[in-house]
């Protein structure tokens, strides 16, 4: 029989390895929970986002950063002063990861595979801000999940049946013979006149092709064409006369001296329209000098006044101009003068002879 020293000493081998059981059996829970980031004897803290919906996110579900599990969901509620993102995650996060987390990093709900669990993923790779804080806030990017891409493909595969039903119906339509195309493939009667239109267009071409006709000529026959080759090499031969400067386009387009005469002309312009603006000359009397111009307009008056009598038939010439008896005498002049002349033709000894008289 075991003494009672030697019962103690095994009750106490016994307290000591159930301890030890309970400490290891403790300590394997937490590091096989994975999730918690940083293992039972690492500091954590806690952040928090706000969603839209939570999208089926549980209790304990990852919280990964850059696809690295960093901490775990510890809570989410909702939160009603938060009117456009009610539902709060609080995470809790392994104090080691905090100098990666910044405070500008974005937050969205992904899902593992296509019907997989619902965990936080944290972008940071642009982030640029300073550590996050314990109790601090990332803002979330908003990403579909399968639900809000399946609801929003509703519409898509709805407006689809539709395409697909009018489809039908006109599949339907054509193989019934209704409308134009349904009639071009069950009416042999269009099909024959689309066959005799498309047999006499053949026939054109090949008339167009042989030269018959008008359009054939001016596709088969070579004369337009080298009666327009020969238009073209006149109008290139005119062209290089021009830029020759020959001729009197060439030259008023490659010699210089017309720009340098209607220079000159302008030039002389000027300075006479100077010279006038300035009263010099008659122009320039008559248009700065008054004057000039009063006696000017005196002299015109008194031409006026004469050229008014002259037409009255006042004075010699007005009389010589509108007196016909001056006429009358010089005619009956000019009809005695060649009566002489002729009368001297007739006996010229009547009235050349000379008489010379000696003393």
């Amino acid at each position: 029989m075991p003494s009672q020293q030697q019962v103690k000493w095994s009750e106490l081998k016994v307290g000591v390895l159930v301890l030890v059981a309970l400490v290891a059996l403790t300590a394997l829970v937490f590091l096989m929970s994975g999730n918690t980031g940083g293992g039972f004897f690492k500091g954590k803290i806690r952040v928090r986002s706000y969603f839209e919906n939570s999208a089926g996110l549980k209790i304990g579900a990852p919280v990964n950063l850059d696809g690295v599990t960093i901490g775990s969901v510890k809570a989410i509620r909702i939160a009603p002063e938060r009117q456009l993102t009610p539902v709060e995650v609080i995470m809790q996060v392994s104090k080691k990861y905090q100098p990666l987390l910044r405070s500008d990093a974005k937050s969205s709900l992904d899902t593992i595979g296509v019907l997989g669990d619902t965990v936080v993923d944290i972008e940071s790779k642009f982030a640029t801000g300073t550590a996050i804080q314990d109790g601090g806030e990332l803002k979330t990017t908003e990403t579909p999940n399968l639900t809000d891409v399946i609801k929003s493909s509703q519409g898509t595969i709805e407006q689809l049946n539709t395409i697909l039903a009018k489809v039908n119906n006109l599949v339907d339509s054509l193989n019934s013979g209704k409308g134009s195309i349904g009639q071009l493939i069950n009416d042999p009667a269009l099909y024959n006149k689309a066959l005799n239109t498309l047999n006499q267009l053949q026939a054109l071409v090949s008339d167009i092709s042989n030269g018959k006709g008008s359009i054939g000529k001016l596709v088969s026959d070579d004369t337009l064409y080298n009666r327009a080759n020969e238009t073209v090499g006149k109008l290139q031969h005119i062209a290089d006369e021009l830029d020759n400067g020959q001729g009197t386009m060439g030259k008023l387009l490659k010699d210089d001296t017309l720009y340098n005469n209607l220079k000159q002309s302008t030039q002389n312009l000027n300075e006479i329209l100077a010279q006038v603006n300035s009263g010099k000359g008659s122009i320039g009397m008559l248009t700065k000098n008054q004057e000039f111009a009063n006696k000017l307009n005196n002299t015109v008056t008194q031409l006026n006044e004469v050229l008014t009598q002259i037409n009255s038939g006042q004075g010699t010439i007005g009389k010589l101009l509108k007196d016909p008896s001056l006429y009358n005498h010089s005619d009956q002049m000019i009809l005695d003068t060649s009566d002489l002349v002729k009368a001297i033709r007739k006996d010229p000894k009547k009235y050349l002879t000379i008489h010379l008289k000696i003393f």
